[in-house]
């Protein structure tokens, strides 16, 4: 058993300290934790801070992962309630009359990405005039994701001729996210184009994680399966990195496992595979002359599936990288003196064009749906960068859509043909 230990956090809010919890608790929607988490708890109100309330939490007996894991849960709950200060998050404990600080964790608990996104909400186009606006280059994702899909297509028929065989690709969705239908739709269409055999299993919102890793396992023994993705978000009952960690490293075509993950981290280290966008974004800045090297960028956003990834390519072409994140004091300074600027937030409109530099070079990952009823569809996409303020002052700038969104799935048909040419010792 491990002795209790005090938690001290500083809430600011009008609520009794025990109904702020509460209802952060409830909010999460799951009766399990949040009774689970409630039984480990005490609370104790005390002296009133700056019109909030100081809140002493004993947690009881949980083992450190635990710890850090419900208390992930709570910021997450709490941030769309109250404020958590700075003083938040220190752990004490008590021995006779005195109060021992302890060092922080050196690993510090995963708080989520909440951007203030006060400055992000006009959708409208809001040009802005700058003294010296650039003649700026815009990057077309879909051509150049034509000319390589044109020479995966090109390989796929020659294995085929050669050998009787092709790629294969099997996806395994969850739940019925219109637009995880959307992507999954797209990819299996460009499978079909390119001659790459696909399989989609469906399996519903409400399914186990052992139903989801049976799936898994039926794929790891088709022999005609070369690539296997999972399609992303999951729900949030099933364990994402257990189910990402089971997927066999040589069909691993999203490249999420954490050995290939590690690998492209390591220098001197090669993945089996790159993730798909953050690879497609390097080919964009390749394919148009874009000069990486000795370059300053700065990524916004640090998500696994793109922020993170995509700053370890870019320093692995030699750029010195920053990362800006919900976290980083004055983000705007930082990404103006950025050469490349790779915008991965998934928070519209969220980099204007005061944010950079003239004649940098903007890759906007982000897609992000906004109500517009004179679209066909009621919405249309646009990115994490204000378009007509950045194309204004950026040298070359990639457009939401057909920008980032048609390499991603090139280079997932890329990385399901390099995994049959590697399984058949195709060359």
């Amino acid at each position: 058993m491990f002795a209790p230990f005090p938690l001290e956090l500083s809430i600011c809010g009008k609520s009794s300290c025990a109904n702020a919890l509460a209802k952060s608790f409830d909010f999460l929607g799951s009766v399990s934790i949040t009774l689970s988490i409630l039984r480990s708890i005490q609370y104790k109100k005390g002296d009133k801070l700056d019109g909030g309330i100081q809140v002493i939490v004993l947690w009881r007996s949980p083992p450190l992962s635990d710890h850090c894991v419900h208390m992930a849960l709570l910021y997450k709950s709490l941030s769309r309630r109250v404020l958590l200060t700075s003083a938040a998050m220190k752990r004490r404990i008590t021995t006779d009359a005195r109060q021992i600080l302890l060092s922080p964790p050196l690993i510090s608990i995963d708080f989520p990405d909440i951007w203030n996104s006060s400055s992000c909400l006009d959708y409208s186009s809001t040009a802005t005039s700058y003294d010296d606006p650039q003649s700026t280059t815009v990057i077309d994702g879909r051509v150049i994701a034509d000319e390589i899909t044109s020479g995966i297509t090109s390989e796929v028929r020659r294995m085929k001729n050669s050998m009787g065989k092709v790629p294969g690709l099997a996806v395994i969705m969850v739940g019925e996210r219109r637009d995880s239908q959307t992507y999954v739709r797209n990819k299996i269409a460009a499978c079909e184009e390119a001659g790459i055999k696909s399989e989609v299993s469906s399996l519903p919102d409400n399914c186990t994680e052992d139903q989801v890793l049976n799936v898994l396992s039926h794929f790891h023994e088709d022999p005609s399966i070369h690539g296997i993705l999972v399609q992303l978000p999951l729900p949030q009952h099933l364990d994402e990195g257990k189910i990402l960690s089971s997927v066999r490293l040589e069909k691993d075509v999203d490249g999420f496992h954490p050995l290939n993950m590690g690998n492209l981290a390591m220098r001197g280290r090669e993945p089996l595979f790159l993730p798909c966008t953050p690879k497609g974004c390097i080919e964009l800045l390749i394919r148009s002359g874009v000069e990486i090297s000795g370059k300053r960028a700065v990524v916004i956003g640090r998500s696994n599936i793109v922020g993170l990834p995509t700053s370890l390519l870019l320093q692995r072409h030699h750029a010195t990288v920053s990362i800006v994140h919900a976290f980083t004091r004055n983000p705007e300074q930082i990404t103006r003196e950025a050469d490349i600027v790779v915008a991965a937030a998934g928070v519209p409109n969220l980099v204007r064009g005061s944010w950079l530099k003239p004649g940098a070079v903007v890759i906007d990952v982000g897609t992000n749906p906004v109500e517009d009823p004179s679209s066909e569809h009621g919405y249309r996409l646009i990115g994490d960068v204000c378009y007509e303020e950045a194309s204004r002052v950026a040298s070359a700038i990639t457009p939401v859509p057909g920008g980032v969104g048609p390499m991603t799935v090139a280079m997932l048909l890329l990385n399901t043909l390099e995994s049959a040419k590697r399984t058949y010792s195709f060359t």
